[in-house]
């Protein structure tokens, strides 16, 4: 058994709460770390920089605890793990995965989302 660590990588990247709504646009998680997407809230700002050091630093607490999966928001911009906003702000989901899901990933962190963990012993 282990022990459970809290981060939101969100408010980690430097973003307030309550913050607008911000999605994925020109892409997933996976295209914002290799630049070919960018994260921006409804009215345009772009808070890429903010996503990419909030999973930066998910990714560090990850590592320093050990972890080997992490539960993460569905469809979140940030944590989504099996589907992410479009980016038109239509509320219509896509494959893929957010930016804090990718670099965890990326880094052999299995991700899911807080709907699979009903179901994490078959997962895990």
């Amino acid at each position: 058994s282990g022990r459970a660590v809290l981060a939101c990588p969100e408010v980690d990247g430097g973003l307030g709460t309550p913050r607008p709504p911000a999605e994925i646009v020109g892409g997933d998680g996976d295209d914002v770390l290799d630049g070919r997407a960018r994260v921006v809230t409804r009215d345009g700002t772009d808070v890429t920089e903010a996503y990419i050091g909030g999973a930066e630093r998910a990714l560090r607490t990850a590592v320093r605890a050990g972890a080997t999966f992490a539960v993460l928001k569905a469809k979140s911009p940030s944590c989504g793990a099996s589907g992410v906003y479009d980016g038109t702000f239509s509320r219509t989901l896509t494959d893929g995965e957010g930016v804090t899901a990718a670099l965890l990933r990326r880094n052999g962190i299995r991700v899911i989302t807080e709907e699979e963990l009903r179901t994490a012993d078959r997962l895990l």
